[in-house]
């Protein structure tokens, strides 16, 4: 490994690409050397995005993998599908790969192309692929050569109910995830949707009927509890930035009387990004704008058997480039936090 670690960025122009390139322009061992874009190559990347002058001075250039190959990571910022067309030719030059789309997040190849609408490139990767939830995977993400970064849904929902189950303390048959999200998970396209006289104003639940996200999410939490029923609602909020799910469970009947409230300290308590309030708190997405950090709550309204807890991210950071440096940091055996260490903008 070299003493600066050389990154490139696909699809640098959308909002995880350019908050991918904000990152790591603080990055103390990291420096952006390749950035990608089809639509805007020859184009500065200062010029698109303002708030990196002086910070970066790169050209985007087409995605060429030649190119690319010069890097130690490269991540892709991309739609779904484009990635996995690219990181075979990648992996094979001895670069390592940190995908922030949905290519690699599903080990099922069919059950991939069932949700995602085409077959898939490369399935052979899928099963090497680490999914990367350093709460969940932090040794096997440090070996990997191929790392799916997790979804923003999926990553606030995981972290929300994976103490609960990893305890056996409740019915894993019958959980609910109702999340709602900033206009920023679209992406950044045209699209009548994410309009300002759309959204703003407004707030409305979208794809009740099956959300792309529900494999992955039933996927991880079924790593640690059997037969996993989950019903996950996601919302559109009038806001740019920022996940809150609402989690339910129901407790056993056996163990209504443990202390969820030291279970959540006990299983984050080391974990660099994710904080469990006090009993009683209620975390909000200004919270935590802008950082990696993971804000959790737990609740047990009424003394009764339903288990609510309240988990809090930044779409595009935890749920998406700050999460992907983590992953980052763990595969080039760096410090955790190096690059991660920002304090949320408030108001």
């Amino acid at each position: 490994m070299s003493a600066v670690i050389k990154a490139g960025i696909v699809g640098a122009t959308g909002y995880t690409g350019v908050e991918l390139i904000r990152l790591l322009a603080g990055h103390p061992e990291a420096e952006v050397t390749v950035v990608t874009s089809r639509g805007n190559a020859g184009q500065r990347l200062d010029a698109m995005f303002p708030n990196l002058r002086g910070h970066c001075d790169l050209v985007f250039t087409e995605p060429d993998v030649e190119r690319l190959a010069a890097c130690d990571v490269v991540f892709f910022a991309t739609p779904n599908g484009t990635a996995m067309g690219s990181v075979p030719a990648l992996l094979d030059a001895g670069v390592r790969v940190i995908d922030l789309a949905a290519d690699f997040r599903l080990k099922d190849a069919q059950t991939w192309a069932e949700w995602y609408g085409m077959p898939h490139a490369c399935p052979d990767l899928l099963a090497e692929a680490v999914y990367g939830l350093p709460e969940l995977h932090r040794e096997a993400i440090r070996g990997a050569r191929l790392v799916a970064n997790p979804g923003c849904y999926p990553t606030a929902v995981a972290l929300g109910f994976l103490p609960l189950l990893e305890a056996g303390l409740v019915d894993p048959a019958h959980l609910i995830a109702d999340a709602k999200s900033g206009v920023s998970g679209a992406g950044r396209k045209a699209e009548v949707g994410s309009l300002l006289c759309e959204a703003g104003e407004n707030f409305k639940a979208y794809k009740v009927a099956g959300h792309r996200h529900w494999p992955e999410i039933r996927q991880t939490l079924n790593q640690v509890a059997d037969a996993v029923g989950l019903t996950f609602v996601p919302h559109l909020t009038p806001m740019i930035r920022g996940i809150h799910a609402t989690l339910y469970a129901v407790l056993k009947v056996s163990e209504g009387t443990h202390n969820l409230q030291a279970l959540f300290e006990d299983r984050y308590r080391g974990e660099p990004f994710v904080d469990v309030l006090p009993p009683g708190g209620h975390p909000e997405t200004r919270s935590v704008r802008g950082t990696n950090r993971c804000s959790i709550a737990v609740h047990r309204p009424h003394d009764a058997g339903t288990v609510v807890v309240l988990s809090v991210i930044d779409n595009l950071v935890k749920g998406a480039a700050g999460q992907a440096v983590q992953n980052m940091n763990l595969m080039f055996d760096l410090s955790e936090i190096q690059g991660l260490e920002q304090v949320a903008v408030l108001p």
